[in-house]
């Protein structure tokens, strides 16, 4: 341990374990309050980074941030750990990119910044040193750092990036690349940043590129001529989480069928799509099985908040399940306190089926509700890689669908079970028919 990192042993509620980087407050590898690895970029004192926006950027090919604090003489910016390499070292180490590599490179840059774009930030200090290789696909790191940065020069950051990949030269121009790229490079490059295209519209034509196999030679040491060799030098590992890497053949990971412009949306679409039905299914098991569903549900949303954030750990994750608790139990009495009202009007109501829908409705409000969405939120960001991919979320959705499906007709035509709790099953039972025949008696 080196640096201000054996001065200071914690940042917050994170025990700093080693200096990674170097770069504006340098960058430290530090474990959280559950143990978990994660990254800390400091700031200098004044900094004020947008965690909450940072936060809502959801790519693969950027590192999730998790936390960050602006107010203290000290801010930083937390990110999840990458185990990753430097673009500059990747290249040093293994030549200048070409062909698929090379495509790959190019579209997954212009992804993470129309991801960062679309919530309205810039990277600012987009570079071979802010962009880590991962199972050969690229994830940036340190975006919406700087303030004042614009989105047009991130463009004409990308166009050198690429560049410097291609060819291991910081100051290679359009004319060292192959015909296609080429193109798009001159145009990221364009002098009047009104006239550059969009981080979407490069990722839609990079997606479409079919490079030769051969790459530039580099005429210098990438990692010496890299203006940002002093924060790649610790880069290793920084940020983020895995992201997947594109196939080599056709298509990219959760290309949607449309353009490439609206992958992400899509993917985050199915990434919705498969949260609601895992939240189904849970709902469903707890109107099977009411008591013990309640319990795995109340563990399962706790375990969802703190794999959300690291920085406050297993204490506030437990408070904020605990203070939903009586929400979800107005729910839990009112559901089954309804069904006994309208037993009214006609029909017969089976006492136990109506305190196992109010458990499931309870149930409901711990997954998601008005006021409580993390849960829900984590599941998303879970489900996000598996929704890049359209084989995966193909099986995803089938199997999740038969689940819920299995679980909905368990939960309509089966007697409730209140395992292991068979005084309090006949204590509601005997309480519900009271309550029914006193109803009826209206």
């Amino acid at each position: 341990m080196s640096g201000e990192t054996s001065h200071q042993a914690n940042i917050g509620p994170y025990r700093l374990l080693s200096r990674l980087g170097g770069g504006t407050g340098g960058v430290h590898r530090a474990a959280g309050p559950d143990g978990r690895d994660v990254a800390i970029r400091l700031l200098p004192p004044g900094a004020a980074p947008d965690t909450v926006r940072m936060r809502e950027v959801l790519s693969p090919y950027v590192a999730d941030v998790l936390d960050g604090e602006a107010a203290g003489p000290r801010p930083y910016v937390v990110f999840r750990f990458v185990p990753g390499r430097p673009l500059a070292e990747t290249v040093a180490g293994q030549g200048p990119m070409s062909g698929d590599a090379l495509r790959r490179m190019a579209f997954g840059l212009a992804k993470a910044l129309a991801a960062i774009h679309r919530t309205g930030l810039a990277h600012g200090e987009l570079a071979p040193g802010t962009v880590l290789v991962v199972d050969d696909a690229p994830v940036v790191v340190d975006f919406a750092l700087v303030e004042g940065a614009d989105a047009a020069d991130d463009i004409r950051a990308w166009a050198a990036t690429v560049a410097f990949a291609a060819t291991g030269r910081a100051d290679a121009t359009a004319e060292a690349l192959p015909a296609g790229l080429a193109s798009l490079v001159r145009a990221a490059s364009h002098p009047d940043a009104a006239a550059r295209p969009s981080a979407a519209e490069l990722a839609e034509a990079a997606f479409k590129l079919d490079l030769p196999a051969t790459a530039a030679p580099p005429t210098t040491t990438p990692s010496a001529t890299t203006p940002s060799a002093t924060v790649s030098s610790g880069a290793v590992g920084e940020h983020g989480s895995e992201a997947p890497a594109p196939p080599s053949g056709p298509a990219a990971p959760g290309e949607a069928p449309g353009t490439a412009a609206h992958e992400m949306a899509v993917a985050r679409g199915w990434a919705r799509l498969l949260a609601a039905l895992v939240v189904v299914a849970g709902v469903g098991v707890v109107i099977m099985l009411p008591i013990a569903g309640l319990a795995l549900t109340l563990v399962a949303v706790t375990l969802l908040r703190v794999a959300g954030t690291t920085a406050r750990g297993w204490a506030w994750a437990l408070g904020r399940t605990l203070l939903t608790v009586p929400y979800a139990a107005v729910f839990t009495v009112a559901v089954p306190l309804g069904l006994a009202a309208a037993s009214a009007v006609g029909g017969k109501l089976d006492s136990l089926t109506a305190c196992a829908f109010g458990a499931g409705a309870g149930a409901a409000v711990l997954w998601t509700a008005p006021g409580v969405s993390a849960p829900r939120r984590q599941l998303e960001r879970m489900f996000l890689p598996v929704a890049l991919r359209p084989r995966a979320v193909a099986a995803a959705v089938v199997g999740l669908g038969v689940l819920c499906l299995l679980a909905g007709v368990g939960a309509m035509t089966l007697t409730p079970s209140f395992s292991p709790t068979y005084g309090l099953q006949r204590t509601l039972e005997s309480s519900m028919d009271r309550l029914q025949h006193a109803v009826n008696r209206v």
